[in-house]
């Protein structure tokens, strides 16, 4: 396939960027946006407000809602939640419509030592909080959104910038999948998630779903000494209702379950009369979730002898299928690689499409919309070291993915997703 005079002047445009974004990743990433640290949450979402702004869309900010109390992210949480960013910017003329989405929060501790963007010494790669997952993609993102509308590239786009993917997206869970609804009731082509791409610069095409959970297990106290045979404990219950728990795993019916962390207790000569226990599973499809739900469930002691166990259960992240429109977006990508490729005069890299164990707002957009909205969700960089404190970034796939997402937006504004004879906008 040739190029267009448009998809060369959008590659030759960014081209050229690599030192503009390395210096705008150093700022994002000295801006500490883990442990909902509030003060650099509302600092990134202020900077891509105005960037947003810059390209003629109109922001929005969506308050968050309570998490629920038992998750053990709200143990440490304090204040408000944070809210989500939307970002639209509506063309006239525009022969399709997209839903982008990113998160500015990142799992690194703003108190600790890793805090800055530290470039290897051959300039190839860097390391610092966030570099990747996912600072580095939203500057992705935001490299292609300048380059088409430098372009007049007919598209229009909302974004939805998250301040809590990495917790679970409690806070903004409700308002995204609303958003994500209207958007596919309103006809959009495509969601585009900037997740880290594969090792290898492939896609996810298919994720699992995900639960967390809380095993409560109550007690009796008193004094190991005087009166343990009047105490209850809720450690021994609790471990118990692990061994159990654990057992649950299949993995071969793709069903995953993990436990921990736990606690129990606040001295050894007191029988303790609290325990708990926090876990995560992971199905692959329905029927492991239902099977979770059930077995999770029968762990349930809710009766007037001790000790007494409660099950709280929240499934935050549903499966994400790999659908027919999921696998022509991805075909479609891979499409736009070969001719990035083309207009370098390279050998064409394959791009691979994978399945992978690991979630993310991908999973709720696409759920929100029953699968009408397809969605490709690991168009950010390459990388690796992922909430670690040895977190890098390729730095040459800042540019090369946003001239990957570029023609892919360009391709959709033409219409490459109606192939079907479907109009995506009236």
């Amino acid at each position: 396939m040739a190029l267009t005079p448009t998809q060369h002047a959008l590659i030759n445009h960014l081209a050229p960027q690599r030192a503009k974004r390395v210096e705008e990743l150093r700022h994002l990433v000295s801006i500490p946006t883990g442990h909902r640290n509030a003060t650099g949450l509302d600092a990134c979402r202020d900077w891509f407000r105005a960037r947003f702004e810059s390209l003629g869309a109109t922001c929005r900010d969506v308050d968050g809602d309570p998490a629920p109390e038992w998750l053990r992210e709200g143990v440490v949480a304090t204040g408000s939640p944070p809210p989500m960013l939307v970002a639209t910017r509506t063309h006239q003329r525009a022969a399709a419509r997209v839903l982008l989405c990113g998160h500015i929060d990142t799992v690194h501790d703003p108190a600790g030592t890793f805090r800055q963007l530290v470039v290897s010494q051959d300039g190839k790669t860097a390391t610092g909080p966030g570099c990747a997952d996912m600072k580095g993609g939203l500057l992705v993102s935001l490299a292609a959104l300048e380059a088409i509308e430098a372009f007049g590239v007919p598209i229009s786009w909302t974004f939805a910038i998250i301040s809590d993917e990495e917790t679970g997206t409690f806070h903004a869970d409700a308002s995204l999948r609303a958003l994500a609804r209207t958007c596919a009731n309103e006809h959009f082509d495509a969601g585009l998630v900037f997740e880290p791409a594969m090792p290898d610069g492939g896609l996810v095409i298919e994720r699992p779903g995900s639960g967390q959970f809380m095993i409560e297990c109550r007690g009796r106290a008193a004094h190991v000494g005087r009166d343990f045979t009047k105490g209850v404990s809720a450690v021994h219950a609790l471990a118990e209702a692990i061994t159990k728990a654990g057992a649950f795993a299949d993995p071969a019916q793709g069903l995953i379950l993990s436990i921990g962390p736990i606690e129990g207790g606040s001295a050894t000569n007191i029988v303790p009369n609290l325990a708990r226990a926090w876990g995560n599973v992971r199905c692959f499809r329905p029927a492991a979730e239902a099977r979770a739900r059930e077995q999770l469930a029968s762990l349930n002691k809710h009766h007037n002898m001790l000790p007494s166990t409660q099950v709280d259960l929240i499934f935050n992240r549903p499966a994400k299928p790999s659908t027919d429109g999921v696998l022509r977006l991805a075909a479609l990508a891979r499409d736009c690689l070969s001719l990035l490729h083309e207009s370098r005069a390279t050998p064409h890299a394959t791009m691979n499409f994978s399945s992978t164990g690991g979630v993310c707002d991908g999973n709720n957009i696409q759920a929100a919309t029953e699968n009408r909205l397809p969605v490709i969700d690991t168009l950010g960089v390459r990388g690796g070291g992922l909430h670690t404190t040895e977190e890098w970034i390729e730095l040459d796939s800042l540019v090369e993915r946003a001239q990957l997402t570029a023609l892919l937006m360009e391709r959709l504004a033409s219409g490459a997703m109606c192939a079907d004879g479907a109009r995506s906008v009236p």
